[in-house]
């Protein structure tokens, strides 16, 4: 076999080699990617797949916990503005008086679950560390929880209504609620992550006088 012959076989040879190197990840301590996060995210939410279908169609960040919560949010706010406008249309085709008065109330509970979630969104954009941390995530979960109570009042004012009226009501509503169920279980995922992380940083030993001792605040 001749020299160039040999040269190419080895070259050859050493291709597959080289791609498998440069696919491998740099470092062993490499950041999961995106979808891993919020796969492990979603995995316990109550609508895991609808969690899943949202989150991955978001064109924002998901690279941490945070933002995971904050994404989740924002759907469940555009949702829930996309909801009331299209309520809105239907009230001036409706003749009777029942469900005009059971669509304005449940417009009135939209709008206040529409405020409700924008203020927790604004909380998690503006997140701190310390005790004003836990603080400001007790508010947002305190604000989704209102939504979501406020979206359920608006299904329970149409249970002796009738026509087709309900069912639209029914289905936007239900696909709000649902949304917001995610963002409510996120924000939770969110505070217990960082709650153990806090917990964990107070553990350390502190070390006085040549011996060591262990306070819940990391002090003797």
């Amino acid at each position: 076999m001749s020299r160039s012959a040999l040269a190419l076989f080895a070259l050859l040879a050493l291709l597959p080699a080289a791609a498998r190197c440069s696919a491998a990840p740099r470092g062993g301590n490499a950041a999961p990617h995106d979808g891993e996060l919020v796969r492990a995210s979603c995995s316990h939410a109550r609508y895991p797949d609808l969690c899943l279908r949202t989150l991955n169609s978001y064109a924002g960040p998901t690279d941490n916990p945070r933002d995971v919560a904050r994404a989740a949010l924002k759907i469940s706010l555009a949702r829930a503005r996309r909801a009331s406008s299209y309520l809105s249309g239907r009230a001036s085709g409706l003749r009777s008086k029942r469900e005009r008065g059971a669509l304005a109330d449940c417009l009135e509970q939209l709008s206040d679950s529409v405020d409700e979630l924008r203020q927790s969104v604004a909380e998690l954009k503006r997140l701190r560390g310390g005790e004003e941390l836990r603080w400001q995530l007790s508010n947002a979960e305190t604000w989704v929880s209102a939504a979501l109570t406020n979206e359920d009042t608006c299904l329970d004012g149409f249970q002796e209504a009738d026509g087709t009226v309900k069912d639209d009501v029914r289905g936007k509503i239900t696909d709000v609620a649902r949304v917001t169920s995610n963002a409510l279980y996120l924000i939770n995922r969110l505070d217990e992550i960082t709650s153990r992380r806090r917990s964990g940083r107070k553990r350390r030993p502190a070390r006085r006088g040549g011996f060591v001792t262990v306070g819940d605040d990391g002090r003797l």
